[in-house]
């Protein structure tokens, strides 16, 4: 882009007023094809860009509208984060006269998400932007966004989308991120060892991210047969209660005596870590998601041996960012855009941690 060049040099050059620039810049009145195209080939030759910021702020028309759907983050330590990631977006964004109006929902409530998608649909947004944690009610209301032509970002769930509302998903790749958890597995545990897959929901069947973190991770250990070991699955949906945890570990450890290694497939594995460390089992190979508080704190205890980071605040922010650049900038934007799958251990968490507070403070 050549900022030296003024709307006055585009008119000379095109023979028309600098009104008329104006107006085809902007695309408002009326100007005559024949017109319009020399003017559009001028701006072409000389690589000329309005100043998009001037041009909104000095533009009479309503702000762009983002809608976001979100759990709320006060049900769970995860969502802080990608919310955090949203308002730092949304007040980067908002002197270009964006802005941004969150709709939350029951983390554990398919009605909840269903009804607060609709209170969406209402207001009918410019763009939207959702983690769709719910498969079927997700469709249906990225399927709605299609029909109202309402541009729409998905984060930290995948759903593959076709449509020309779909913009991108932001996030990781969950299939390869339970591979890599079974290989950080595999680094601890002896041939014939019983692994555990848990996961740590209210209704798995509609979590498709985890269904696919679960099929990474059996994948693993099927390309080494020669390794034997087994693998079991279990869910468990009364985690947010201790007295509930503790039993059901308490029994899980009893039952399976030969187990060496758990996979907790979402960002819960302080809650088994805690029952874990109360019991005073021997030590078992633990690996989970995300750099929550409490997950930290047990990776400093060595409970937790492994944590995947997500980076769900970098994920919440980006869905602004490129929603933004699609509405605002009408960049093209990269459909699939895969976050990388950071391994955090105790030796480096606090790097991490550090990293992400900074990136909170300058967002």
């Amino acid at each position: 882009m050549n900022s030296r060049i003024r709307i006055k040099d585009i008119a000379q050059m095109a023979g028309v007023s600098p009104g008329t620039v104006d107006r085809v810049l902007h695309n408002r009145g009326h100007v005559a094809p024949e017109v319009r195209a020399k003017v559009l080939q001028v701006v072409n030759d000389l690589g000329y860009q309005p100043n998009i910021m001037a041009s909104r702020l000095a533009s009479s028309a309503r702000p762009v509208r983002i809608a976001a759907l979100l759990p709320d983050p006060a049900a769970d330590p995860f969502w802080r984060q990608p919310f955090d990631g949203i308002m730092s977006a949304a007040q980067a964004v908002a002197h270009y006269g964006v802005r941004v109006n969150i709709h939350y929902f029951d983390l554990f409530d398919p009605h909840s998400f269903s009804q607060s998608a609709q209170n969406l649909l209402e207001e009918y947004p410019d763009g939207a932007v959702v983690p769709p944690l719910f498969l079927l009610e997700a469709t249906r209301f990225l399927d709605a966004c299609h029909r109202k032509k309402i541009p729409y970002a998905l984060f930290n769930t995948e759903i593959a989308r076709k449509d020309e509302s779909f913009v991108c998903y932001i996030g990781q790749d969950s299939y390869h991120s339970g591979m890599l958890a079974g290989k950080l597995l595999n680094f601890g545990i002896k041939p014939g060892e019983t692994v555990l897959i848990l996961h740590l929901e209210k209704e798995v069947s509609n979590a498709l991210h985890l269904i696919s973190k679960e099929q990474g991770f059996r994948d693993f250990f099927a390309s080494i047969p020669d390794r034997g070991v087994r693998i079991a699955e279990q869910s468990f949906k009364d985690f947010d209660s201790p007295e509930k945890m503790e039993a059901y570990v308490a029994d899980l450890l009893r039952k399976t005596p030969n187990l060496s290694g758990i996979f907790v497939t979402n960002s819960r594995a302080w809650r088994l870590a805690a029952c874990i460390e109360k019991l005073r089992f021997p030590h078992i190979k633990m690996v989970g998601f995300d750099l929550i508080e409490p997950n930290v704190e047990f990776l400093h205890r060595n409970i937790i041996d492994f944590l995947i980071n997500q980076n769900p605040m970098r994920q919440g922010y980006l869905s602004i960012v490129n929603l933004f650049n699609h509405l605002v900038l009408k960049k093209e934007v990269e459909q699939l855009q895969y976050l990388p799958l950071d391994i955090v251990v105790s030796e480096n968490v606090d790097y991490y941690v550090k990293v992400t507070e900074l990136a909170d403070a300058v967002v």
